[in-house]
Formats: structure tokens, C-alpha cells, sequence
């Protein structure tokens, strides 16, 4: 009889053991649930780019560069429902982004203009690593959002610049100076002797008797 006793007893508790770590791990996920929620909400919330350009130039270059056409399509198409969907945009923009160094316009293919398309990389990459960890940071990804619009509007103003300054005309008179320093450059100096061979310099030498 109290063998079965005993063994009623550990039946009911091992019942509500079993109970318990069901609650405890309803209790965890839905826990990780609302977590998780937040960071959506808050991605969601923050994931705005510019994808307008913000001055003429940048403009022009749509038709004309199409790896900048691309990547600004791309930053503009905005995910939704899930922090997978933004999972896999932040890799396609990233993707876009690195072929910005292919291409180059002419005009464009400068230091100025590469160090920022550099920069810029550099930013979506670090966004692209957090939004895959498996806890995401963000506070992170947000920041780096509002980092990589900063960096839009720092190019396309430098984008600008380099057009500005290439319509700027010379100073009067300088582009002939420049031609005149070219030409005087070419012309040999009259006050240079003349190299006279070896077998010149040993007939004139004179006679020692």
C-alpha cells in the first residue's frame, strides 16, 4: 500500500514539474515574442532613406550612372511585415551599394567622390552585420540609418561640388601663362656649354715640350 502511495506521489509531481516548465517556457516566448516585436517596430519606424535625389546633379546622374539608379531604387523600396523581409534588404542594398565603385562617371572617378562612396559601404555593411545577429542591437541599426542618410546627402553635395568647380573658368590670362611656362619649358638653355666629345678636349689640350 505505501509503495503505491509513493508511487501516486511521484506521478503527481512529476505532472507538475512537466506543467511548470511548460508555463516557464510560454512565459520565456512570449517574453521573446514582445522583445522581438519591439525591435521590429522600432527598424520599422527608423527605416527611411533617402532615395530622392537632393540637388541637380545627382538627378542627372539617375539617367546616366545606372548602379546610382539602382541603389537609390532599392534604398527606396521599403520592407514590411517582418524582420526577415528587412534582413534581406539590408543585404540587397548593401550588394547595390558595393557596385557604386563600378562605373564610376568620368567626371565622378575622383578622390573626393570615392573616399565617400567608400564611407558610405562602409555604413551599410555594419547595418547589414547587426540586423542579422541573432539579437539584433536596434538602437544600432537605427543609428546607423540616420548615419547612412547623412552620408546620401554628404555625396550628392560633393558629387555637386566637383561639377561646380569644373565650370569655373580660368583667370584671365592664365591658361596662356600656362601655355607660355609649357613652351619655355621645351626650349634648351642657351647659357648650357656644350658637351664636346672626349677626343675633341684631348687635341686641344696643349703641347708640353
Amino acid at each position: 500500500m505505501k509503495y503505491k502511495i509513493s508511487l501516486f506521489l511521484l506521478l503527481i509531481f512529476v505532472l507538475n514539474s512537466c506543467q511548470n516548465e511548460d508555463e516557464r517556457r510560454r512565459a520565456e516566448n512570449e517574453k521573446e515574442a514582445k522583445k522581438n516585436e519591439i525591435i521590429f517596430n522600432n527598424i520599422n519606424k527608423a527605416w527611411t532613406f533617402i532615395d530622392e535625389p537632393i540637388n541637380e546633379v545627382a538627378e542627372q546622374k539617375v539617367s546616366s550612372w545606372t548602379e546610382w539608379r539602382d541603389f537609390l531604387k532599392e534604398i527606396g523600396d521599403k520592407p514590411r511585415k517582418t524582420i526577415g523581409a528587412f534582413q534581406k534588404k539590408s543585404a540587397a542594398i548593401s550588394k547595390k551599394a558595393f557596385a557604386l565603385n563600378n562605373n564610376i562617371p568620368a567626371e565622378f572617378n575622383v578622390p573626393q567622390i570615392k573616399s565617400r562612396i567608400s564611407i558610405l559601404i562602409t555604413k551599410i555593411k555594419m547595418m547589414d552585420l547587426f540586423i542579422n545577429l541573432n539579437t539584433i542591437p536596434d538602437k544600432k541599426v537605427t543609428f546607423l540609418i540616420g548615419d547612412i542618410n547623412k552620408e546620401l546627402v554628404s555625396l550628392e553635395r560633393q558629387m555637386d561640388q566637383v561639377v561646380v568647380k569644373s565650370k569655373i573658368p580660368k583667370e584671365e590670362g592664365e591658361a596662356d601663362f600656362l601655355r607660355m611656362l609649357d613652351t619655355t619649358r621645351a626650349i634648351p638653355n642657351s647659357n648650357t656649354a656644350p658637351v664636346l666629345p672626349a677626343q675633341n678636349i684631348n687635341k686641344k689640350l696643349p703641347t708640353v715640350d
